[in-house]
């Protein structure tokens, strides 16, 4: 790969490569309990959703409370798995940090080269590292996005732009500005960043996914396709009645294909909080780290996948998605040990009562 730098900061650490098996989660069934549930049980009243989960874990002590406006289903929400549409980026983001702390890439690397390459990169290419921190310069979506979209925009818009017409337009059109110098949120940058890595390395994304994350982390709950009733929750339109059918993230898989089931997120959020447990210490510990600062008196943080907030007694960590039928937050605070896992099967609307209410309870501690 290139010799340039890695782009952002992290203390060096030796990674094993040894599937991990987490330990067994202590749940908080009894007296101790009450309190908690009591606030979980007011989220998921308050989320106004089908189906709804929230998952709290405090010093490793586990407290989940289902819910929702729909029919209990037949297998119980919390085992079901959830569609988090752009909280897939966080696990982007660790698998990115694995492959630079294990020397396989350096995050430097001109994502064109890696897609095409007999391409010269030019003075100011788009780098692996402009794609995971939205600095790329590219906007959300591909200007062709909603014209190839809209014959599905009710249903699977996302499923009519592949791979394959994703990476050639990238590699056809230029970014909008510099590359470094802004910030904008973009699908379409975290998405060519999943296939640049897949073409650098000669695995495929959902491979590295599987191995380098999921594995790692003994995420057996965890998937990136829908398998059916039974296994996979279903997403509704606004009107939380109208159900949508599974989540197809065509070309965009990097940026939102992933679906777990909240005691898989719980156990994500937990490797972040402590990293030493895991055989990715390094990485994660490497995303925690503020990379960037946005916006007036540059108060917005941002590390490699998190957005990074202040509370009265330290930061907060976290990072929400959409699909068209269903929701998603997780976050974590290292202050407090808790970690918040939230999951709902209706489509965001106008002043959406869900993530605004994930994230207090977070914030809260």
């Amino acid at each position: 790969m290139t010799g340039r730098p890695t782009p952002w900061p992290g203390e060096p650490a030796t990674e094993e490569h040894a599937e991990h098996t987490p330990p067994e989660p202590a749940t908080d069934d009894g007296a101790d309990g009450a309190a908690p549930r009591e606030r979980l049980a007011e989220a998921v009243d308050a989320s106004d959703a089908p189906d709804v989960v929230f998952a709290l874990s405090r010093h490793g002590r586990r407290t989940v409370y289902a819910g929702g406006t729909a029919p209990a289903p037949d297998v119980p929400r919390e085992d079901l798995r959830y569609e988090i549409g752009s909280a897939s980026k966080t696990f982007t983001a660790l698998l990115l940090t694995r492959l630079i702390r294990r020397g396989v890439l350096t995050g430097g690397e001109a994502a064109a080269t890696c897609l095409d390459p007999g391409r010269t990169a030019g003075p100011h290419p788009v780098t692996l590292a402009h794609l995971i921190t939205h600095t790329s310069g590219l906007p959300a979506l591909p200007a062709d996005f909603l014209r190839r979209g809209l014959p599905a925009w009710r249903t699977n818009p996302y499923a009519r732009y592949p791979a394959e017409r994703l990476t050639d337009t990238f590699l056809s059109h230029g970014p909008r500005h510099r590359p470094g110098t802004r910030w904008h949120y973009s699908n379409y940058g975290v998405s060519v960043l999943g296939h640049a890595i897949a073409a650098s390395t000669g695995i495929a994304w959902e491979d590295l996914i599987t191995g380098q994350v999921l594995r790692a982390l003994g995420l057996r709950g965890t998937a990136l396709r829908a398998e059916g009733p039974g296994t996979d929750a279903v997403g509704h339109r606004k009107d939380g009645r109208t159900p949508v059918p599974p989540f197809d993230a065509g070309g965009f898989q990097a940026a939102g294909a992933v679906r777990s089931t909240p005691d898989d997120l719980l156990t994500f959020l937990g490797a972040h909080l402590d990293p030493a447990r895991s055989p990715a210490a390094g990485a994660l510990r490497a995303v925690r780290v503020p990379v960037l600062r946005r916006g007036l008196g540059r108060r917005h943080v941002h590390t490699v996948g998190w957005f990074r907030h202040p509370t009265d007694g330290g930061p907060m960590y976290f990072h929400s998605g959409a699909t068209l039928g269903q929701q998603a937050f997780l976050g974590f605070r290292p202050d407090t040990d808790t970690a918040l896992a939230a999951v709902c099967t209706r489509r965001f609307r106008a002043r959406d009562p869900f993530i605004a209410t994930a994230y207090a309870l977070l914030a809260q501690g």
